[in-house]
């Protein structure tokens, strides 16, 4: 055959492969991948890949019109508000339906208010909106919204786990508040200060601080202070730079207190302690890699055999979590109708060898286990670490989905 041939030969059957290949399913996740906080946003972006991959490797998702291979399409926030805004337009522009971010519950809670009107004017192109990470428990509360969805536990019911880890640890007496100068960090003092009072009573708050978010480059002065009050245990809710700055300052100012935080073991964070950290950093999450068993050590050797190096670990089970959900709910829908998954979410449960999560129906909050960890060298018990730093996480207190549980006084609008 002539090479002429050859080329047309190949043209038509590149055009038979195209014409039956079906159009993925786009999912826009919006988070800052420069600025102060790149480092979380790119970790984010590592999760929400595998999981795709995993959905994809078995096929995509089956629709009306056949199966369709997910595809995640990025939008760089730059860690604020407005920049946010500015690309969930260039994200409806582009007609993805699914929006997927986490990183701020200030970014959420304007990107929740941009999706009801986006969703109003323009009923014919809905979006759902997949939060994996913030927590403002408003956002499933008073500012619950029909098109928002939370996968991660909420602020009070993170500090609802810490605080039963306080109320048998006879060592704290004196605590300090540290946390980011917004709508998060000012929750995560408030409902500390509460659940204090209400499980330690016999704890004193020596101090409340608020800092400015992604914006202190010495926690020093921070720390100088701290020491000064006398705390022997420190809580925050501190996340990225904010949070391996501050417990690096810890660690070179001598404060001897524990901390018990949100994300202390994550990006960063143990590292920057080191054996200052061991027995004194607390985290609450809904797994981590030393929870134990077969199935769920598999899970993270999975995920190292795909980012193999060690500054591109941490792995949020909560994200897989949320992309298996996703594909089921379209699944279950048949299209990508914002409705249609909407409803097939509601009530939905996720069930694997070492998790047990619902979504339930009423705030379209997800309920799930907790586990509160303290920092270890590895070894023993403790088979994995964090980021290559020796040091990793064990289970200290698990929560049920029942236990972690918590009232809402959501009253959204239905459709």
């Amino acid at each position: 055959m002539r090479p002429w041939r050859w080329l047309a030969a190949g043209l038509v059957c590149l055009a038979a492969a195209t014409a039956g290949a079906q159009e993925p399913i786009r999912l826009g996740m919006i988070d800052g991948l420069s600025g102060p906080f790149a480092n979380a946003g790119e970790m984010v972006a590592r999760n929400l890949r595998l999981a795709i991959e995993q959905v994809n490797a078995r096929g995509g998702v089956k629709t009306a019109e056949g199966m369709r291979p997910l595809d995640l399409v990025t939008f760089d926030s730059k860690g604020n508000v407005d920049e946010s805004l500015i690309q969930f337009r260039a994200l409806v522009d582009k007609r993805i339906p699914f929006v997927l971010q986490g990183n701020s519950s200030a970014v959420a809670g304007a990107l929740v208010a941009a999706v009801n009107r986006h969703n109003a004017r323009e009923p014919g192109a809905r979006v759902l909106f997949l939060n994996y990470s913030a927590v403002d428990p408003g956002l499933t509360n008073e500012n619950c919204s029909f098109w928002h969805f939370r996968f991660d536990a909420s602020a009070d019911m993170r500090m609802q786990a810490l605080a039963e880890a306080i109320r048998t640890d006879k060592s704290v007496r004196r605590v300090y508040l540290i946390n980011q100068d917004y709508s998060f960090g000012h929750q995560v003092s408030q409902s500390a200060a509460a659940m204090l009072a209400a499980k330690r009573p016999d704890v004193k708050v020596v101090g409340e601080e608020f800092h400015p978010i992604g914006k202190v480059k010495d926690f020093a002065p921070y720390i100088a202070k701290i020491k000064a009050s006398g705390a022997d245990a420190v809580i925050t809710g501190n996340w990225g730079n904010d949070l391996t700055l501050m417990v690096k300052a810890a660690r070179e100012g001598g404060l001897g207190a524990r901390f018990y935080t949100f994300y202390g073991n994550s990006l960063g964070a143990p590292a920057a302690m080191g054996d200052a950290g061991v027995g004194q950093v607390l985290a609450v999450a809904e797994w981590h890699p030393n929870v134990g068993g077969a199935a769920s050590d598999a899970f993270y050797r999975a995920f190292r055999a795909r980012y193999p190096e060690p500054r591109d670990d941490y792995l949020l089970l909560r994200m897989q979590v949320m992309i298996e959900m996703l594909a089921r709910a379209i699944e279950q829908a048949g299209s990508t109708d914002a409705v249609k998954v909407a409803h097939a979410l509601e009530g939905m449960r996720y069930v694997n060898a070492f998790h047990d999560a619902t979504m339930r129906a009423a705030d379209h909050q997800l309920q799930q286990p907790l586990y509160v960890s303290v920092m270890a060298r590895q070894g023993g018990e403790v088979r994995f670490d964090n980021e290559g730093s020796g040091y990793g996480f064990r289970t200290v207190r698990k929560l049920t989905a029942a236990q972690a549980m918590l009232p809402t006084t959501c009253r959204m609008e239905r459709y």
